[in-house]
């Protein structure tokens, strides 16, 4: 193999069930410069930053589901919702049951509830998180890039049907149990991987992509060297070329070993 490139997914791939980074992973990238690693996730650029802090400027940050990507500390590729299309969803979400808006932006996060469990949840995924009494009037004055939609009683599989009629030119992705992320339908972690090996001249073949869930899906086709860790959703290992360890039996980490 002749990797240029490894795109990694976070919760329930490179992090554990406990929420933490293999040991050896930060070590990893330090001693592979050779190597563009570009950690792809649902959660806020802000966020990835923080907990990357010591080899940020080594890093490409994949945020917010590949809406957003950031190489230190600059967009380098960008997806951009329509205003119309933010406040025509923010209408829909009120007839869902047990959902929870949070509107994506470049700036941050914002979100109009403060209820304890949306909040402890939210958190977790946006370092900016700003509270909102009126999120129309943000998606007005703000550029958003994505929604992400809580959903209590880990309701979000139970609920992508509430997104059927969306227009044609948006996407509902089930990105946890408890999520559900809408975005421009070409908007996707390998839309944003695709953009990144254009900028570095770096071929699907000299690619490799770690994931687990629905989100990632795109990403792990951009990639010959695409994994699935075995606590993967089923339909994803269908469509990786390859299958791992599981984020508890330190599956990225068994694999990044042998470049």
């Amino acid at each position: 193999m002749n990797i240029k490139l490894v795109a990694v997914d976070m919760d329930g791939t490179l992090l554990d069930s406990k929420k933490r980074l293999p040991e050896d992973f930060i070590p990893w990238v330090k001693s592979h410069p050779q190597v563009k690693v570009a950690i792809a996730s649902g959660r806020q650029y802000y966020t990835l930053e923080r907990m990357f802090h010591e080899i940020a400027d080594r890093l490409v940050f994949i945020a917010e589901n590949g809406t957003l990507c950031f190489y230190r500390g600059e967009i380098i590729y960008k997806n951009v919702l329509k205003k119309e299309d933010v406040v025509n969803t923010l209408r829909l979400l009120e007839h869902v049951p047990y959902a929870t808006p949070l509107l994506c932006g470049i700036k941050g996060g914002y979100m109009q509830s403060t209820q304890e469990e949306e909040l402890a949840n939210a958190t977790q995924h946006y370092a900016r998180l700003n509270h909102e009494d009126d999120l129309t009037k943000v998606a007005l004055e703000e550029n958003i890039v994505k929604f992400a939609i809580y959903f209590k009683k880990q309701m979000a599989e139970a609920s992508a049907h509430y997104f059927d009629d969306l227009p044609k030119h948006l996407a509902a992705v089930v990105s946890d149990v408890s999520w559900i992320d809408v975005a421009n339908c070409d908007a996707n972690k390998g839309a944003a991987l695709k953009s990144i090996q254009q900028q570095y001249h770096i071929s699907q073949e000299e690619s490799m992509a770690f994931g687990d869930y629905f989100n990632d899906v795109e990403m792990l086709q951009q990639c010959k060297y695409s994994y699935a860790m075995e606590n993967a959703h089923p339909e994803v290992k269908k469509k990786a070329n390859f299958l791992t360890s599981s984020n508890d039996d330190d599956g990225v980490m068994k694999i990044l070993r042998t470049i």
